[in-house]
């Protein structure tokens, strides 16, 4: 029985240490240096790709008053029906 919990103490640091190594063998491919490095260093540019392509599209991050009253209404009528 003895054997039994030094294997299973060896087994889970044998498993722990290979998490470790998979985590950091998988950072290299999920969130690399180098993304970062370029985004910091053409922050402007993209601020602007993103806003040309906002007016592009007529991108609108506010939905117009007929969608905003409709919203309202559909809300109000929900919580008008969970009370009864």
């Amino acid at each position: 029985m003895a054997d039994n919990n030094i294997n299973y103490k060896e087994l889970y640091e044998k498993l722990i240490i290979e998490n470790q190594q998979l985590k950091e063998h998988l950072k290299k491919y999920t969130a690399p240096k180098r993304n970062k490095n370029y985004y910091e260093n053409h922050k402007e540019e993209i601020i602007e790709k993103v806003k040309e392509y906002k007016e592009r599209t007529g991108y609108d991050k506010k939905p117009p008053p007929e969608k905003i009253k409709e919203y309202s209404k559909r809300a109000y009528e929900k919580r008008k029906q969970k009370i009864l």
